[in-house]
């Protein structure tokens, strides 16, 4: 029996993906080992392996397609099997509606003239070499893809390995490939615009063929409003004197009503508070058009003549007219931005956050990495120390290396410390792993690692999973103190500000200082306000007397 491609759970929080790219089409052979595809998550693109050996009978999601964890992707079988069967066991026995869905009038014009291919089930199609693209899941939350921009165009000539579009993710912009070869039939999104997971992109096929039955049928995303509802910013907003309104401001109305002008001429001039009676329209008969507004030049007001006898009281300051033009632009938002969006409602509208803040003392640290960079092999930084020290004093207080569980709280034994790097569109959170057991060197170069991969879009799932406790440092920005927002699913996490050069108090005197602001973000569900200070006060010991970090 044909063996079901589904799509598997790359990641510890992934619930789909976005299939990338196909490096098979149907009627491939496959052999296990083979990549059958890329597929997108949030974070990086991975390679899906084959562990059959066969022929591609059916791909069901197409390139740049959402894919929910566990859904139906491909099926791989013996060359010329029937794989409808398996498709019917996995899917509850449950019938293609597409030809149900058609209208009687199309049966009974089929029947009459019957069209290749005319209201056949996508599966039907499949096996006349006909291929549907739909839009994959390439990220654990990803609903939607944008197309960036098609490299084909209906009519054209497609091989397997041909890129048709590419498709911007939360993470990255991915090419997708059709693995189909024949000719594109349908184009079912335009350029820039989204389109839902599982919904029709595209089809390949023989040429002539009638793909009219899966359209019918098929989950396709829907064209923007723009496209059939007509606009009408090019209006003009109808004015109706107010009966309340003084005598000059319905004299104007009035005037307005009376002048001949374009309906997007009257919008412009509202919106720059410009009076049309004082414009002159240079279209056929007079009529004001938009030009004639965006060159109006309002003319100074007379200045009003000073009396001739007795002392006149000074005049009044003559206020010139300005004209403003209201002007914005817009972007849609990123894949990754809507993630972060999302996770970080999540996180701050779930967990109850406190926060406890810290002063530090890093004349030590400052003597301290001083010494250590002129011996270690990679220049370690500030933060390269906190993360050490944070690690260190985990250990001490599992109560903050912890998580909430909802019927339990896990106590977390290993320290993984999440590092939060700024990328292009967002963040993203590597994980520096068993940070206790590491060198300062060693932390450095692997954070100096992560963020090479962050920002060139490689990290891999084992890059970002398992945290148990995130650092998020904004000093080098010159910030003194700030918040962060918990990572989910840690307990804790710690906003690192700049050092500053400050007076201090020691031994009785004011001397200058360094001094280093921490604080700590707890989710009060699993950290008290006490375990939290003694956590810090542990830290603090720590970054003040950085010697014991190597005891």
């Amino acid at each position: 029996m044909a063996d079901v491609i589904k799509m598997p759970k790359m990641s510890d929080t992934m619930t789909e993906g976005v299939l990338a790219k196909w490096h098979k089409k149907v009627g491939d052979k496959v052999k296990s080992g083979d990549v059958l595809a890329e597929v997108e998550t949030d974070k990086a693109t991975m390679d899906m392996e084959s562990y059959w050996d066969g022929t591609l009978l059916y791909v069901g999601v197409e390139e740049g397609q959402a894919v929910p964890v566990d859904a139906i992707m491909a099926v791989i079988g013996k060359e010329g099997e029937d794989y409808k069967a398996a498709l019917a066991a996995e899917q509850g026995a449950e019938a293609p509606k597409a030809e149900s869905a058609a209208p009687k009038a199309e049966e009974k014009k089929e029947e009459a003239a019957p069209a290749q291919g005319g209201g056949l089930s996508e599966e039907e199609l499949a096996a006349k070499g006909v291929t549907v693209i739909r839009m994959p899941l390439l990220s654990d939350t990803m609903t939607e893809g944008v197309i960036a921009e098609w490299h084909k165009k209906v009519g054209d000539k497609v091989k397997d390995d041909d890129v048709l579009a590419d498709v911007e993710t939360d993470k990255a912009t991915m090419e997708v490939m059709g693995y189909a070869t024949g000719t594109l039939l349908h184009i079912g999104v335009e350029k820039g615009q989204a389109a839902k997971v599982n919904g029709i992109i595209a089809i390949v096929g023989p040429e002539g063929t009638d793909v009219s039955g899966i359209l019918a049928g098929g989950t396709q995303s829907a064209k923007p409003k723009a496209e059939s509802e007509a606009p009408k910013s090019e209006e003009a907003p109808k004015t109706t004197a107010d009966a309340g309104s003084s005598a000059p401001v319905a004299q104007s109305s009035s005037s307005d009503s009376r002048v001949k002008a374009s309906p997007l001429a009257k919008k412009i001039a509202k919106e720059k508070g410009i009076d049309l009676s004082q414009v002159s329209g240079s279209a056929e008969g007079g009529r004001i058009i938009k030009k004639d507004i965006e060159n109006f030049k309002p003319a100074a007001a007379p200045q009003a003549e000073a009396p001739k006898t007795g002392s006149a009281p000074a005049a009044a300051p003559v206020i010139p007219a300005f004209v403003g033009e209201v002007k914005f632009t817009e972007q849609p938002v990123s894949q990754m931005r809507k993630v972060i969006a999302k996770r970080l409602s999540e996180s701050l509208f779930t967990a109850p956050h406190f926060y406890l803040t810290i002063s530090i003392d890093m004349d030590n640290a400052m003597a301290a990495r001083t010494a250590i960079n002129a011996v270690a092999p990679v220049k370690v930084s500030f933060n390269d120390i906190v993360i050490k020290a944070v690690a260190v004093a985990l250990k001490k207080h599992p109560a903050v290396n912890s998580s909430w569980g909802g019927d339990k709280i896990r106590f977390n034994e290993h320290t993984n410390i999440g590092v939060a790097i700024a990328v292009e569109d967002g963040l993203l959170v590597p994980v520096v792993r068993f940070a206790d057991g590491k060198s300062l060197s060693h932390i450095s170069a692997e954070v100096k690692d992560f963020g090479a991969k962050a920002k060139a879009k490689k990290l891999q799932p084992s890059d970002w999973e398992g945290s148990t406790f995130t650092v998020s440092n904004l000093g080098m920005f010159g910030i003194d103190e700030f918040t962060s927002i918990i990572n989910s699913p840690d307990g804790a996490i710690l906003s690192v500000g700049a050092i500053q050069q400050i007076p201090v108090v020691k031994n009785g005197a004011v001397v200058p200082g360094n001094v280093m602001k921490l604080t700590l973000g707890c989710d009060h569900r699993v950290v008290d306000g006490a375990t939290g200070a003694q956590f810090l006060q542990t830290l603090k010991g720590l970054l003040e007397e950085p010697i014991r970090l190597l005891a």
